[in-house]
C-alpha cells in the first residue's frame, strides 16, 4: 500500500558495507563482523532508522534485526534479511538464521550502547568476545560518496541562502536573541530545513544553534565549541535569550546548522548592528584574520593533507598576530581545534586539532569554523562546510565570508 519515501541504492549499500570490512580488517583483525546498535549508523549501514541492531559479518549475509517498524524497514532498506527482534539474547539464533552466524569476537558499535545495556548484552552473549568498532564506523562515515555529497552540496546552498541572502532582510536592532532564533528558524522552515540535527558525542544536544547578540558569544558554554550563548535558560542553553537585546555597536553571531535527508552543514554568519563604517577596527581586523585562517585551512583540505598540522599552523599564527588570547574562545572557554568532520552527525571524525595525524582522503567533509572572542564585544569569525578535493577544499556553504552590516 505504501511506498517508501527514499530508499538507500543498493549499490550505495554494498559500497558502504565494503568500506567497513575493509577497515575493520585494517583495525580490528580478530573481529568476525561489526555488531551496531547506534541508530545513525544503522541508517549508514541499511537505509532505514531502526530501533534494533544490525549485523555485518566479515563475509556473508547481513542482518538488520528491528523491534519496532518492520514494515518501515522493509520499505526503505534493500537488505534482504530483515527479521523481528526482541531480546539481545536472540542475536545467536537470528544471525545463525540469515546464514551468518555471530562469530566468537565482535567489533561492537560501543558509543552507541549505554553502560547498562553493554552490561547486559555481555550478560546475554557470554561467550562472545568485544572489541570497539567506534573508529571503524567513523571513518567509514567520514568519506562521502557522490550519493551523499550531492545531499549535502544542496543542503549548504540552501544554508547560504537563508543566513546570507534572506535573513539579513528579517533582521534589525533592537530585536532580541529570541526573536532572531525565531527568525532563523522561519526562513530554515521556508527552504526545506528539517528540523532535527544530531550529535554523535554522548550527551550532547543541538537545537536550531548558537544565536549570540554581543556579549552573548562570550558567555560561558558547556558547549565544545568557541561560541557561549546565553541561550533559552539554564535547562535548554539553545537558540537564543528573551532577555538579551542586538543593540546597535554589536556583533550577532549566527551559529546554526542546516539538515536535508538526514545530512548537515555547519555554517556561522556575523552581523553587525550598524554601517559598515561604524565597525571597529579591532573588530574587523579580528573578523579578517578568521576568513584568511579559514582560507589557509581550506587551502589545505587535500588528500593527504594532515589535520594536526593544519590546527598547529593556524593556532601559532594566531600567537604571532596578536589573536592568540581570543582565537577559537576566551579564557577557559577556548577550544582546542578549528574545524571537525560533519555529515550524518554534526561533529564528525576527523577533528582539526592536535593528535589527529592520519591523512585526509578525497570526499571527507568538514566544516571549518576559526572564531575571536573579544572581550566586551562578542564573537566574530566564520564557519562553512567544506569537501576535501585535490585541488583543496570545495566549500559548499557559500563563498561569501564578510560580516554583514544591518542598520
Amino acid at each position: 500500500m505504501f511506498k517508501a519515501l527514499e530508499t538507500l541504492p543498493a549499490e550505495e549499500m554494498a559500497r558502504r558495507h565494503a568500506v567497513c570490512r575493509a577497515i575493520m580488517a585494517k583495525i580490528q583483525p580478530e573481529a568476525g563482523g561489526l555488531l551496531v546498535f547506534s541508530r545513525v549508523a544503522i541508517y549508514y549501514l541499511t537505509g532505514t532508522f531502526g530501533n534494533g541492531v544490525f549485523w555485518l559479518p566479515t563475509a556473508g549475509t547481513p542482518a538488520l534485526m528491528i523491534r519496532k517498524g518492520m514494515e518501515r524497514a522493509r520499505l526503505e532498506s534493500p537488505l534482504s534479511a530483515i527479521v523481528p527482534f526482541r531480546s539481545y539474547g536472540d542475536i545467536p539464533k537470528l544471525c545463525a538464521e540469515a546464514g551468518s552466524p555471530l562469530t566468537p569476537v565482535v567489533a561492537a558499535d560501543k558509543s552507541g550502547l549505554s553502560w547498562g545495556l553493554a552490561e547486559l548484552l555481555m550478560t546475554k552473549l557470554a561467550d562472545t568476545r568485544f572489541v570497539s568498532a567506534d573508529m571503524i564506523l567513523s571513518r567509514a562515515q567520514a568519506v562521502k560518496s557522490e550519493w551523499e555529497l550531492a545531499k549535502m552540496r544542496l543542503c549548504g546552498a540552501r544554508h547560504h541562502k537563508a543566513l546570507h541572502e534572506i535573513l539579513p532582510e528579517r533582521l534589525k536592532p533592537g530585536m532580541t536573541e529570541r526573536e532572531i532564533s525565531l527568525a532563523v528558524w522561519d526562513v530554515f522552515f521556508s527552504l526545506g530545513h528539517q528540523g532535527i540535527m544530531r550529535m554523535g558525542a554522548q550527551g550532547e544536544e543541538l537545537f536550531l544553534g548558537h544565536v549570540s547578540a554581543g556579549d552573548s558569544g562570550n558567555y560561558p558554554s558547556a558547549f565544545n565549541g568557541p561560541v557561549g550563548l546565553r541561550g533559552e535558560h539554564p535547562a535548554m542553553a539553545v537558540m537564543g535569550y528573551a532577555g538579551k537585546t542586538w543593540r546597535k555597536g554589536e556583533p550577532l553571531c549566527v551559529d546554526c546548522g542546516f539538515v536535508l535527508e538526514g545530512y548537515m552543514t555547519d555554517k556561522t554568519q556575523v552581523f553587525w548592528a550598524g554601517p559598515k563604517s561604524s565597525i571597529p577596527d579591532e573588530v574587523a581586523r579580528a573578523h579578517a584574520f578568521c576568513m584568511d585562517v579559514q582560507a589557509y585551512a581550506a587551502e589545505n583540505l587535500k588528500p593527504g593533507g594532515i589535520p594536526g598540522e593544519i590546527y598547529a599552523h593556524c593556532k601559532q599564527w594566531a600567537a604571532k598576530v596578536g589573536f592568540a588570547d581570543g582565537f577559537m574562545g576566551l579564557g577557559s572557554d577556548k577550544v582546542s581545534f578549528i574545524g571537525h568532520g560533519i555529515g550524518l552527525t554534526m561533529d564528525a571524525w576527523p577533528v582539526l586539532a592536535k593528535g589527529f595525524d592520519e591523512p585526509l582522503e578525497a570526499g571527507t567533509t568538514m566544516a571549518l569554523e576559526p572564531k575571536i572572542g573579544i572581550p566586551d564585544v562578542g564573537m566574530v569569525g566564520v564557519e562553512n562546510t567544506f569537501e576535501v578535493a585535490a585541488s583543496g577544499g570545495v566549500c559548499v556553504t557559500g563563498g561569501q565570508y564578510g560580516m554583514i552590516a544591518v542598520e
